[in-house]
């Protein structure tokens, strides 16, 4: 079976803040019950697509996809910092089958990538450097965004190469649905806050702490219903689960940045990881989701879901 897929909500806030009992415990039966999903597929690559928060990537260059042929984590939020796994010939080979394709993106030989892509990796690996890994960044914050469209093409791009692989490939897809967290925005920023966007690189661990306190503060009182944060939105989260479940990616083509914006948050522009996962999938054919989770969880800001999906045929 050439293709496997996981996707989930990542959240810097899973080692910061508390839910519910029943709920942190639902939370840890996804990602053990996705573990063992993983286990038995023995995977010898992951293709995890992801998003960055101004950590990696900047408006002093933004591309909306890349590849990373080399990357190394950032290390925020408690993930691990240092370099990933990367096959670079299989990276390589990627990229230009995404160009052959007609899908243009953009490659690194010195990506930096942060909890978006290493929170899941550390989830289901233990360690971000225990398996080869091939990163692909999709651009989730910074707007302009390309077409949703655009995203399944990449997506589809990608699996059609991979599922004429000889390796058991995982694809994993890391996302929050909807969800609005206080991520600075361009528009808005004021001149000192938009030199950070433009490029802030290496912050100092002062900096980065007061940053993610700002976040773990926002968590409580978004939990606390003391915010103007917009709320997270169930009904359209499963939704968009369910296209996903069906393969109706013509209803997900139609989703616009506009509307994903208004319906979900602003940080709802992560579902693009999703969406080029499971397009990379179905480029193997049929699939069938085989689990699914999902809760809106107040204290992680985030509609938060957890899927597992197979080929219908080997």
């Amino acid at each position: 079976m050439p293709l496997a897929l996981t996707c989930m909500s990542h959240s810097p806030l899973l080692e910061f803040t508390q839910p519910p009992e029943d709920v942190a415990k639902e939370v840890d039966a996804a990602f053990a019950s996705a573990r063992g999903f993983v286990k038995d597929y023995d995977p010898e690559l992951v293709v995890v697509f992801g998003p960055d928060h101004y950590n990696g990537f900047f408006y002093e260059l933004m591309p909306p996809y890349c590849i990373g042929l080399q990357a190394r984590g950032i290390g925020d939020f408690g993930t691990a910092e240092g370099p990933l796994n990367v096959p670079r010939e299989t990276a390589h080979a990627l990229a230009q089958a995404a160009l052959n394709a007609g899908v243009d993106l953009a490659v690194s030989l010195r990506m930096e990538v942060d909890h978006g892509i290493v929170q899941p990796l550390e989830i289901l690996f233990g360690a971000p450097d225990s398996v080869p890994v091939v990163p692909v960044f999709l651009n989730s914050v910074a707007p302009p965004f390309t077409p949703v469209e655009r995203v399944r093409a990449l997506g589809h791009a990608l699996g059609t190469r991979l599922a004429q692989s000889d390796q058991r490939v995982l694809l994993v897809g890391s996302g929050g649905l909807s969800h609005d967290p206080p991520v600075p925005r361009l528009a808005d920023a004021t001149p000192e806050a938009e030199q950070r966007l433009i490029s802030n690189r290496n912050p100092t661990a002062q900096m980065r702490a007061a940053r993610q306190q700002r976040i773990i503060d926002a968590a409580a009182s978004f939990a606390a219903g003391d915010t103007e944060l917009q709320d997270l939105n169930p009904e359209w989260d499963n939704a968009f689960l369910d296209h996903l479940a069906a393969a109706d990616f013509d209803a997900i083509d139609a989703y616009s940045n506009d509307d994903i914006v208004a319906r979900g948050g602003n940080s709802a522009q992560e579902i693009r990881s999703w969406i080029a996962a499971y397009a990379a999938l179905s480029a193997a054919g049929p699939y069938q989701m085989t689990s699914r989770y999902y809760r809106p969880i107040k204290e992680y800001i985030a509609g938060f879901s957890v899927t597992t999906a197979l080929p219908t045929r080997a």
